[in-house]
C-alpha cells in the first residue's frame, strides 16, 4: 500500500491566521482545539504521509462499505504558517462531493474513512481561497527561498500535528516520480527523497482558479535582483509575470530586476505592459540599461514610450541613444557626482549626500575646472578618512586617462585594465565629463547570452 513515514522536526509552526482553517458557517473547534490554542507550537516528532499516497484511495462510509476514491486535497495557504487541511474532495457515483475534515475518521495511506455517510455530504464546488494540492500543487514549481531557485513539489508532505493534519514540506527529488511508476506492492523499495520545510518554499499561486491569492512581496523582498531575474528567466511566462508582479510592490526593485533580465526576457515582459508602464520602468532604471532596453523594443514603440519618460531622464535617454552602443558613449552611465576643484573635503561629502546618483555609481567624486574640464578624481573613502577641512585637491588623484566617447570596447579594455581602473570616465573633445563607465559595465558586454543559465547560477529540480 501507500507510503506512511516518521519524521522528527523542530521547526516551530506559525499557525498564525485563524480564520483560514474555518470553514463555511461552522465555527468553533478543529480537531478539538480552541481558537486560543491554535498557534500553540505542535510536538517535535509526526506521522508523515505522501499526498500522492492518498491520492486516489477508497473512501468508506462509518459502516465500512466503499463509496468512492479520495481524488484531492483541500488547503487554505496561511502566510508564512504550516496550510491546514480543510477537507476532501471525494469521487463518487460519477460526481464530486466535499468532505470536511470535522468528516474524516480516519485518513491514511491504507484507509480513508468517513464520520458520516456520503449521502450526507454535498457536492463540491471551490471557494474563495481554496487550494488543490493535487491539481494545483503537486508537480508544479515553487520557489526554495533559502537556495533561490525553482524546485518542484514532486511529493507533498503532510502530517498530523496538533491535533490537525497540515501541510509540512514538499519533495523536490526525482524519487517521488520513481515511487509512483511503481505498483504499490513495490513502492516500498524506493529510499526517501529530501524534505524541504514548507516554510523555506514560496508556491506559485496565479493558476489557481479561486485562490486570489498573490505571491507575497515580504518572501522576496531581500532576495538580491540578479538572483530574483535568474528565477524569472528559468520559469515559465506566467510564473515570471507573477514573480515580476510580486516585486512591483517595491518599484525601484521591479526596476533593479529588469536590469538584471536578459534582452529577451525584458522584452516578453514588456510586450503585455501598456506605454504608459513601460515608461514609469523606464524612469526608475539606470539610464544605460533603459537605452539597452528601448533599442530592443519595436521600432514603433520606442518613441512613443520615450516621450512618456520625465523630462530629465528623457534628456539623459536621448543622448545615449546618440551614440554606438559598444563604444564608451554607448556603455557609460551618465549619472555621477562632480564638484568643482576648488572645494574641501567636506563640501565634496556634502555633494554625495546630496546627490541623486544611484549608490553604485555614486563611489567615485569626479573633479572639474572652472571650465568643466576634468582634472582629477578621489574615492569616496578616500573623502572619510580626510580632514573635512582641507582642499580637496590635495586628497584627488589626477586623471591619469579619460575615454573619449567613441572609444571602442578594446580600447576601454586596454585602458582600464593599464591603469587598474574600477571607474573610468568619459569624456567629449573638450575634456568635460559625460559620464563613467565600471567594471561590471565591461563584464556584461563581454559575457556569453544566457551565461547564467549556462554555467548553472540557477537550476530546477
Amino acid at each position: 500500500m501507500g507510503i506512511c513515514r516518521k519524521y522528527r522536526t523542530n521547526v516551530a509552526y506559525a499557525i498564525r491566521n485563524s480564520s483560514a482553517v474555518e470553514f463555511a458557517n461552522q465555527p468553533g473547534t478543529i480537531f478539538g482545539m480552541s481558537e486560543s490554542s491554535r498557534s500553540e507550537p505542535p510536538s517535535t516528532g509526526a506521522d508523515v504521509l505522501h499526498l500522492s499516497s492518498l491520492l486516489g484511495e477508497p473512501v468508506e462510509n462509518p459502516d465500512g462499505h466503499q463509496v468512492g476514491r479520495l481524488v484531492d486535497v483541500i488547503v487554505r495557504l496561511e502566510d508564512g504558517g504550516y496550510p491546514p487541511l480543510i477537507g476532501l474532495v471525494l469521487k463518487v457515483d460519477g460526481g464530486e462531493i466535499f468532505a470536511h475534515m470535522r468528516q474524516v475518521a480516519e485518513l491514511g495511506p491504507e484507509r480513508v474513512a468517513l464520520a458520516h455517510d456520503s449521502a450526507r455530504l454535498g457536492s463540491f464546488e471551490r471557494r474563495q481561497g481554496e487550494v488543490l494540492l493535487g491539481r494545483d500543487m503537486l508537480a508544479r514549481h515553487l520557489i526554495h527561498l533559502k537556495r533561490v531557485r525553482l524546485v518542484r513539489a514532486n511529493e507533498i508532505e503532510l502530517a498530523f500535528v496538533n491535533n490537525r493534519w497540515q501541510v509540512i514540506g514538499v519533495d523536490p527529488t526525482s524519487k517521488p516520480v520513481w515511487r509512483r511508476l511503481l505498483p504499490r506492492t513495490m513502492r516500498h523499495r524506493v529510499k526517501e527523497g529530501v524534505m524541504v520545510d514548507w516554510t523555506d518554499v514560496q508556491p506559485f499561486v496565479s493558476h489557481v482558479p479561486s485562490a486570489r491569492l498573490h505571491m507575497p512581496f515580504r518572501k522576496l523582498q531581500k532576495i538580491h535582483p540578479a538572483q530574483l531575474a535568474d528565477l524569472v528567466e528559468s520559469a515559465s511566462h506566467e510564473e515570471g509575470e507573477e514573480i515580476i508582479r510580486a516585486v512591483g510592490e517595491d518599484r525601484e526593485l521591479e526596476a533593479d530586476v529588469f536590469e538584471e533580465l536578459d534582452a529577451e526576457h525584458q522584452v516578453e515582459f514588456l510586450m503585455s505592459r501598456s506605454d504608459g508602464e513601460a515608461a514609469r520602468l523606464l524612469a526608475r532604471m539606470a539610464p544605460d540599461d533603459a537605452v539597452d532596453l528601448l533599442e530592443e523594443l519595436e521600432q514603433e514603440r520606442r518613441l512613443p514610450i520615450l516621450r512618456m519618460v520625465p523630462a530629465p531622464k528623457q534628456r539623459k535617454l536621448r543622448a545615449l541613444l546618440s551614440y554606438n552602443p559598444e563604444t564608451a558613449g554607448g556603455l557609460m552611465n551618465p549619472d555621477f557626482v562632480g564638484v568643482s576643484s576648488n572645494s574641501t573635503v567636506g563640501q565634496a561629502l556634502e555633494a554625495v549626500r546630496k546627490s541623486t546618483a544611484p549608490a553604485e555609481v555614486a563611489g567615485v567624486v569626479f573633479i572639474s575646472d572652472k571650465a568643466n574640464r576634468l582634472t582629477g578624481t578621489v574615492l569616496v573613502t578616500q573623502l572619510l578618512r580626510s580632514d573635512p577641512s582641507s582642499p580637496l585637491e590635495s586628497v584627488a588623484h589626477p586623471i591619469p586617462v579619460a575615454l573619449p566617447s567613441d572609444a571602442d570596447v578594446h580600447e576601454i579594455l586596454r585602458a582600464m585594465n593599464d591603469f587598474n581602473l574600477a571607474v573610468a570616465p568619459v569624456v567629449d573633445s573638450e575634456q568635460r565629463i559625460l559620464g563613467q563607465i565600471t567594471v561590471d559595465d565591461v563584464l556584461e558586454l563581454l559575457m556569453p547570452e544566457g551565461w547564467r543559465r549556462q554555467y548553472g547560477m540557477t537550476s530546477t529540480s
